[in-house]
């Protein structure tokens, strides 16, 4: 997410579906043949057949397919990820035994028992699907749970001084202590490019948050930071699509644009295209305007996710930058609204800030997304392809 702390929500391996169920090697329907002069009296052989139906059935299994008998609440609530208080995890348990698909930890100390409190919580997870945990560990001074994992420079420094070897190195540290602690997802590495010495502010959301200024520099160090959280057995989510780098404005404070198209495909395109073929499983996507491809913020913008999952082939889960920024709300969109488009426009999940009535909210969010389902604004398929990358990038398998 564009948002330094102050802001709130910070804010890859194209991750293929969950393998579906094998029914196993085929068998012969026909008995072998005898010899005429061996051939016993004719008498019915047992069947070597297997049960037909219930192999079809194996066969046909996909994730999709199960999703098709979930309501279109329970895929709804599939789709959100809920902020919570890293201090607090359990008052999350209500939104997670509904069946949210993902946390989002807010805070800046994590408690030295984190990891017991997230196992607390999975435990309410509806059939124990499991649940992404995430969290924003990007280095330097976006860090939620430093005291616990371990800490890392501004992306700015990695860029300057570490080589990718190293980079990917102590990066792997910190993600071992992330998935120690239950922790499955970093929002991170950020792979726009800009080179401004600056810390980031309501002006400029990258500064040091960015590797360099430096094209080739960035997609190097954005593949290093990312292959050493998987790893370290955590899901990188690599944003923020198409690349805020040199943007008019912070999101998180108003409306921001990027630079124009035409320019982010030479220069801020090139470090995704990098992550998507070194096998990212996961993208976040901006809140920013990006000239040239419509006048929504890109979360919002079928013609922008669209180029992501077209044009540059991402088949992972893509998630939006939080829908609490102020640049969508700038655009005419309430969060419960913003989800519903987001989701129109080819996202996968949604998430916001740690801010007002998180329940009320979240339970709005998941209304606004059902009515559209049912008022014919959102397709029934569109929902279940976006629940399917939620499970897919945790490896789900719900034929299993």
């Amino acid at each position: 997410m564009a948002a330094v702390l102050l802001a709130g929500c910070g804010a890859g391996t194209g991750t293929p579906n969950a393998t579906p169920h094998s029914s196993g090697p085929g068998v012969s329907l026909a008995p072998p043949a005898a010899s005429s002069a061996t051939r016993p009296a004719q008498t019915s052989p047992p069947s070597l057949a297997p049960d037909l139906a219930a192999t079809a059935t194996a066969k046909a299994c996909t994730n999709s397919s199960k999703l098709t008998g979930w309501s279109n609440h329970r895929l709804a609530m599939l789709t959100i990820a809920v902020p919570v208080s890293e201090t607090s995890v359990s008052d999350a348990t209500s939104e997670v035994s509904a069946g949210a698909g993902g946390v989002l930890l807010f805070g800046s100390t994590a408690p030295s028992d984190l990891g017991a409190r997230l196992n607390t919580l999975k435990s309410h997870v509806p059939g124990h699907l499991g649940l992404l945990v995430m969290t924003d560990e990007e280095g330097g001074g976006i860090q939620r749970m430093a005291n616990l994992v371990g800490s890392l420079p501004w992306a700015a420094y990695m860029g300057a001084h570490w080589t990718p070897a190293q980079i990917q190195q102590n990066v792997t540290k910190v993600a071992t202590k992330m998935a120690a602690a239950q922790v499955n997802m970093n929002l991170a590495p950020v792979v726009d490019v800009d080179g401004r010495n600056v810390a980031p502010s309501k002006t400029n959301p990258d500064g040091w948050r960015s590797f360099s200024g430096n094209t080739s520099v960035v997609s190097k160090a954005g593949v290093a930071y990312m292959n050493g959280m998987r790893a370290g057995g955590v899901i990188p989510v690599v944003k923020h699509f198409p690349g805020i780098g040199g943007s008019t404005y912070n999101s998180d404070f108003g409306p921001a644009r990027t630079l124009p198209w035409s320019t982010l495909q030479k220069v801020a395109i090139p470090p995704f295209t990098a992550a998507i073929k070194a096998g990212a499983p996961a993208i976040m996507v901006a809140n920013n305007i990006v000239p040239g491809l419509g006048t929504n913020p890109a979360s919002l913008s079928p013609t922008a996710i669209g180029e992501l999952r077209g044009k540059m082939g991402f088949k992972g889960l893509v998630l939006t930058d939080s829908l609490s920024a102020k640049a969508i709300s700038a655009a005419g969109f309430s969060v419960p609204a913003a989800a519903v488009q987001a989701l129109r426009s080819g996202a996968d999940m949604v998430m916001f800030d740690l801010k007002g009535n998180v329940s009320s909210q979240t339970s709005s969010i998941a209304t606004a997304i059902t009515n559209a389902v049912t008022g014919g604004h959102l397709s029934r398929s569109r929902l279940i392809d976006a629940a399917g990358h939620v499970l897919a990038v945790r490896h789900v398998n719900l034929c299993s």
